[in-house]
């Protein structure tokens, strides 16, 4: 860690300390960065309560790898983005095992016509059928608000490479978004 970072939070008109430096570090990190972190990723998942807990997870992967991180805000919302990702694959594996389930047949909410689907796609749906390469950019840069350079640190690329992914991301939004029109 670069800075030395003092706790930030009084209870009883004290500062709270204890005797581990680190866990007084994460603990301002922590009151600094959780409200927004909790609520960038319920946004993304669609659910207020595995928000918190992809927060939660998140900083509690930052406590175990804090000697090696030199930013924790970005590395945060890397971290989230990540579990986030791994939460809609798994929300993918497990829809089509329950397909493999009914064996092809319609349950009785698919007999019935439903609405429209270009009507239903939402940019968060368009984000998600992203590959994997111009998802997480994506969502540290315009839903996590990641300088290209903090987004490049975490990703492990060059700045160019960001740059370009960002592009091709935004060509194929744009191009998904004009066909649900």
């Amino acid at each position: 860690m670069t800075a030395v970072l003092t706790p930030a939070s009084a209870i009883g008109g004290h500062v709270q300390r204890s005797a581990d430096p680190v866990e007084d570090a994460v603990r301002e990190v922590f009151v600094a960065h959780y409200g927004q972190l909790a609520g960038w990723a319920a946004h993304l998942v669609g659910d207020r309560d595995l928000g918190h807990d992809v927060a939660t997870e998140a900083f509690t992967r930052l406590l175990s790898h804090w000697e090696r991180v030199d930013d924790p805000r970005p590395w945060l919302f890397a971290t989230a983005a990540n579990l986030v990702r791994d939460h809609w694959r798994k929300r993918g594996r497990e829809a089509k095992a329950y397909e493999r389930f009914q064996g092809g047949r319609p349950g009785p909410e698919e007999a019935l016509p439903g609405p429209d689907q270009a009507q239903l796609l939402s940019v968060r749906e368009a984000v998600e059928q992203l590959p994997d390469r111009l998802r997480l950019p994506v969502l540290l840069f315009y839903f996590a608000d990641l300088s290209v350079a903090e987004v490049a640190r975490q990703v492990g690329r060059s700045e160019g490479a960001v740059k370009r992914d960002l592009y091709d991301a935004r060509s194929s939004l744009a191009a998904t978004l004009e066909e649900a029109r």
